[in-house]
């Protein structure tokens, strides 16, 4: 998964103006005589995997009319140890200080969900479920959530509400069942090649999803118990998809014990804690 520039500046535009719209009364004050040239240097305070440097620079891009250099010593997608150097950073005093909070924000919201990605792909290993983000993200920035989310191991699920079928409760409630909720997506986008998934949330709503042919079928908010009968219920007929209040340390028990094709997490994305970095002067 790519993030274009023209796709990142609305979101850092709309950040700087949300912090800095005002000018900086502190910066302003401290640069109005003298404002050098600065080296700085960003460290991580905890263990981390990267994500988001193209972000990190593009709002100095934006903000520095004097010009800047940065070095990025990690790659993208690469796991930084505590206190290890992740960039240099060499810009006007005020340009920096103007830029720091917003530049540090993206950078650690996205490391912070590429770790909690990274974390919950290798509970996966050597099974055959794949972790799967969610539609719960933060509105307005659900393009680079899901970035981050690939660049840790993940997988994405749909983008939006075009780029997939996903057959919820309260659509089969207005259609008036599975079958006739699954007939009607089926009659309405019958020339487009996507995949129609359904969720379901006991197993009398698996067999019916079963019977109506659903491509996908997951299992909401069900016991691990349930699961299995479910899994063995659908066989090999569509594929699986554990979701609801899953949790890290549940993941390898529900994939091992289920055998699931895919489990989805909205905690990747809707309640993700932010990795550490620090900006400081050299």
């Amino acid at each position: 998964m790519r993030i274009l520039e023209s796709q990142i500046k609305p979101l850092i535009y709309s950040s700087l103006s949300e912090d800095v719209k005002g000018g900086d009364i502190t910066t302003d004050a401290v640069t109005f005589k003298k404002n050098p040239v600065i080296r700085c240097e960003v460290t991580a305070k905890k263990e981390s995997v990267l994500c988001g440097l193209k972000v990190f620079s593009t709002v100095f891009e934006i903000i520095s009319k004097n010009g800047y250099k940065i070095d990025f010593l990690i790659r993208e997608g690469e796991k930084a140890a505590e206190s290890k150097r992740i960039l240099l950073l060499e810009a006007k005093a005020s340009d920096i200080l103007y830029g720091e909070r917003t530049a540090l924000n993206f950078l650690q919201h996205m490391s912070g969900i590429a770790t909690a990605s990274n974390i919950a792909s290798k509970e996966l290993k050597g099974l055959k479920t794949k972790i799967l983000d969610t539609r719960k993200t933060i509105p307005g920035i659900r393009l680079l959530q899901k970035y981050a989310v690939k660049t840790g191991g993940g997988e994405n699920h749909r983008f939006d509400l075009s780029s997939g079928i996903l057959i919820k409760d309260n659509h089969v409630k207005l259609a008036g069942g599975i079958k006739q909720a699954l007939n009607a997506v089926r009659r309405y986008y019958s020339g487009l090649n996507f995949k129609i998934e359904i969720e379901t949330s006991n197993l009398k709503e698996v067999a019916e999803a079963v019977k109506a042919k659903a491509d996908i079928i997951m299992l909401d908010n069900m016991e691990i118990g349930y699961m299995k009968e479910a899994v063995k219920i659908i066989g090999k007929k569509a594929l699986t998809e554990a979701s609801g209040n899953i949790t890290v340390e549940k993941l390898r028990k529900i994939a091992s014990e289920t055998g699931v094709d895919y489990i989805s997490m909205g905690s990747l994305t809707n309640s993700v804690v932010p990795a550490d970095f620090s900006l400081n002067f050299l």
